[in-house]
């Protein structure tokens, strides 16, 4: 019985030693950019109200969602995505605010996902959010940010693939989609079935600019060739249209950041979040199957809790992006100035003045009163499954 108690749930972990010394330091230098940036620290509920993220204003599914119940009986989540608490937090603090608002955050949340998925249900989120600007200045802010916060994090090979979702949206406007072919057409796209994508396109009958576009839903990076053709091709359908120029404009702006060669246009991109209305994006590294950051625009979203403000934002999944570090032997600095002091019931005064003098210095120190029989060899030992580099005897 005692064993069974040390172990965690599925899709949960403990998190120690020098991981979680290297993911507290990450975390900082990341925290720390953002307010370089301008963006200020908000701390949100770790579960709220169920309605906060209820279907409507689109979501994790409420399947995927751990649910319980306060005393009064109202049903509660644990956050599975950061975005709709801050909306309610703009909505509730900001209300008035005419001028744009930078936030940032970091927190778990939590995703009961299908144990066969082998991913995390519990993930440490640190973002930001740019509220009340909907200028194409304002996505390149963001994804400017996003390629700094990753060089930040030590990362050195890296992608950014951003697309919108009114490519995909208008292609299934123009080629009258019912919701079964769209589901059948999203399901495909998200298993990188391209070949279905065709096969599918080519039983409907489409008219060659159509049929052309949806072939593009397979590229993973739009050339400028491809942009300007994808343009010509979308002359009468406004949607696709608007979407591209928007793209285009977006690599421009981004090209005075000079981050656009970590960035490729992906127009078949798309997001579980329906809320997104404009660019959506995530960020890919080796050693991670996963997206190690995700966004994208949400110009409606607040307007569920009472004000309207455009807005995007982006998250790193900081989880994803150690493991990526780790895979890549890419090291976190970390603090090594640590000395044991072993000292003898006798020298005690000595010991803790010496302790505080090494810690006004800025460096760590641990005491240990020295146990009858303990060689140096044991206590040398002891140091080093601490990761402390020095040991001091006072006896």
């Amino acid at each position: 019985m005692e064993r069974k108690l040390l172990h965690t749930p599925e899709g949960v972990r403990d998190i120690y030693n020098m991981e979680c010394a290297r993911k507290l330091i990450l975390q900082d230098n990341l925290h720390d950019l953002l307010k370089k940036y301008g963006y200020h620290a908000i701390e949100t509920p770790t579960f709220e109200f169920f309605d906060i993220f209820s279907r409507e204003i689109g979501t994790t599914p409420s399947k995927d969602l751990y649910k319980f119940f306060d005393r009064e009986g109202n049903t509660l989540v644990l956050r599975p995505d950061m975005t709709p608490s801050i909306a309610r937090c703009v909505a509730k603090y900001y209300g008035d605010e005419e001028f744009p608002v930078r936030l940032c955050y970091m927190g778990n949340t939590f995703i009961n996902n299908s144990s066969y998925q082998g991913r995390l249900k519990e993930n440490t989120q640190l973002g930001a959010e740019l509220v009340g600007d909907n200028s194409v200045a304002a996505d390149a802010e963001i994804l400017a940010l996003v390629v700094n916060a990753l060089k930040t994090a030590g990362l050195k090979e890296f992608q950014i693939g951003v697309g919108h979702v009114d490519f995909f949206r208008g292609l299934v406007h123009a080629a009258e989609l019912k919701e079964d072919l769209e589901n059948e057409l999203i399901t495909l796209i998200s298993n990188k079935n391209f070949f279905g994508v065709e096969e599918l396109m080519d039983s409907l009958h489409l008219p060659k600019p159509l049929k052309e576009l949806f072939s593009m839903l397979g590229s993973l990076s739009m050339t400028e060739d491809m942009l300007k053709r994808a343009k010509e091709l979308s002359e009468g359908f406004p949607l696709i249209l608007k979407a591209l120029r928007r793209l285009e404009e977006l690599m421009q702006v981004l090209s005075c950041y000079g981050v656009q060669h970590y960035v490729s246009i992906e127009p078949g991109m798309l997001s579980s979040y329906h809320y997104y209305t404009g660019i959506i994006f995530a960020g890919y590294t080796f050693g991670s199957g996963e997206p190690i950051v995700k966004g994208g625009r949400y110009d409606h979203l607040i307007d569920y809790f009472g004000k309207h403000a455009p807005s995007i934002g982006f998250a790193v999944v900081i989880d994803q992006l150690l493991a990526a570090l780790s895979r890549q032997k890419i090291e976190i600095p970390t603090d090594s100035s640590q000395t044991l002091i072993v000292y003898s019931k006798e020298k005690q005064d000595d010991a803790i003045q010496k302790a505080v003098s090494l810690r006004e210095q800025g460096r760590g120190a641990s005491l240990v009163l020295r146990q009858e029989g303990r060689t140096n060899e044991e206590y040398h030992s002891y140091a080093g499954r601490m990761h402390m580099q020095e040991v001091v005897f006072l006896s």
